[in-house]
């Protein structure tokens, strides 16, 4: 018998015409829902794994600077999201420290709600938007522990940047526990809220891909620099042919 939902579910990952086995659905779409569900749940749990994360950054920019947030281990992280948003006493003093000039953008790489998606997209989408950041002054990277988005601010702040990008590990979905988000933030500094934000996401291998993810930051961060704006105020105007033959031209050629 053809099953007449084959051709459509080539198009998305959704969960459609599973079928059912009297009143339920088929056992083996079950077991499916079940591991879904548990990848999710380890995905959110776990923390980054340094040891083998850290040495993939450093042929791209350099020994990263190692942070923690003021959660001070995974279950106070998940239970206490405002810590997530600031540093601890520790990495903030680490920050200060440095003699940093002012930079044009300081990249932020936070674990997020999902340490899996920064393990396998961090490295490889930096290394297409670094091809991109031209004349751009860069801050070191900073690796953020048990971090939330708005610890960014806080970076960026001490760094004195004009701008923060941060990388950070969407919260899991049933069929991708991997996604990675991109924020960025114009003169950033702690308290700003969501709108002063510009936001790429879903950037993974069945997602956006990572030399479009590239070349949209960089498009973004250019005009945000130039025009002093993010958020609402700052739009993607991108034209998708600019942003097509980019792409194209950033992905090798394996043949």
């Amino acid at each position: 018998m053809t099953d007449s939902w084959q051709r459509l579910r080539r198009f998305t990952p959704a969960r459609i015409g599973l079928g059912r086995a009297g009143a339920g659905i088929l056992t083996a779409e079950t077991l499916r829902f079940k591991l879904a569900h548990a990848q999710a749940r380890d995905a959110v749990r776990a923390g980054l794994a340094l040891g083998s994360f850290l040495p993939s950054l450093s042929p791209l920019a350099g020994k990263p600077i190692l942070l923690h947030s003021a959660a001070r281990n995974r279950s106070e992280y998940l239970r206490r999201p405002d810590l997530g948003r600031c540093l601890d006493a520790i990495s903030r003093e680490r920050l200060q420290l440095l003699e940093s000039p002012v930079v044009d953008v300081a990249l932020v790489i936070v674990d997020g709600l999902s340490a899996l998606a920064i393990e396998k997209n961090a490295a490889p989408f930096l290394e297409y938007f670094l091809g991109l950041a031209g004349t751009w002054q860069l801050a070191p990277i900073c690796v953020v522990q048990a971090g939330r988005v708005a610890v960014g601010d806080e970076i960026g702040q001490l760094l004195q940047a004009r701008c923060v990008v941060v990388l950070v590990g969407e919260r899991p979905g049933l069929s991708s526990p991997d996604s990675m988000g991109i924020y960025l933030t114009f003169a950033p500094q702690p308290g700003l809220t969501d709108e002063k934000r510009n936001c790429i996401s879903n950037v993974h291998a069945a997602g956006l891909s990572h030399p479009a993810a590239a070349r949209k930051l960089a498009y973004l961060i250019g005009e945000s620099l130039r025009r002093k704006i993010s958020g609402v105020d700052l739009k993607d105007d991108l034209p998708l042919e600019s942003m097509a033959a980019s792409v194209q031209g950033l992905i090798p050629n394996k043949g």
